[in-house]
């Protein structure tokens, strides 16, 4: 599988968030959006990422982007996730990894020794025509905003 990479156009998707409704790459047209891979709802890493592009959330709407968190836990930890911590943009509840595959972030990791597979945590930035304009493959998640907004 291929991470999709800067100047590479994103394929359609459509899958659910939290609340069971369909998000499409789509109805993003001719915004900037920023989709951020996480491999668990409620992990310290993930908590300290969503909550801090949660806390700037103001700041990157103000630089005209939409932001989608997206992993592969079902609708009601994302539901539960987006709630505990309140979260104004939506999780995309990626079961059945359509949109994890489309950008290639899915594959072998290594933790503590142990070698499986999982969701890099990886975040896209995708222009106004769906093209990845950026990548950010070493994501500090406790500052992950500065990151985006570094431009």
């Amino acid at each position: 599988m291929k991470t999709l990479k800067e100047g590479d156009k994103v394929p359609n998707f459509t899958v659910n968030d939290q609340d069971g409704n369909a998000i499409s790459l789509s109805d993003y047209k001719g915004k900037k959006l920023i989709v951020f891979f996480y491999p668990k709802a409620n992990t310290p890493g993930c908590t300290a990422e969503a909550c801090n592009l949660r806390d700037n959330f103001n700041e990157l709407q103000n630089q005209g982007y939409e932001l989608l968190g997206v992993s592969a836990d079902t609708e009601r930890k994302q539901k539960n996730f987006k709630e505990k911590f309140d979260f104004p943009f939506p999780l995309l509840a990626d079961t059945q990894k359509e949109v994890i595959d489309a950008f290639g972030v899915w594959g072998e990791k290594k933790f503590m020794g142990r070698i499986y597979d999982g969701i890099y945590r990886k975040t896209f930035v995708v222009n106004e025509k769906g093209i990845v304009s950026r990548v950010i493959d070493k994501v500090k998640t406790k500052d992950h905003a500065a990151q985006l907004l570094e431009d």
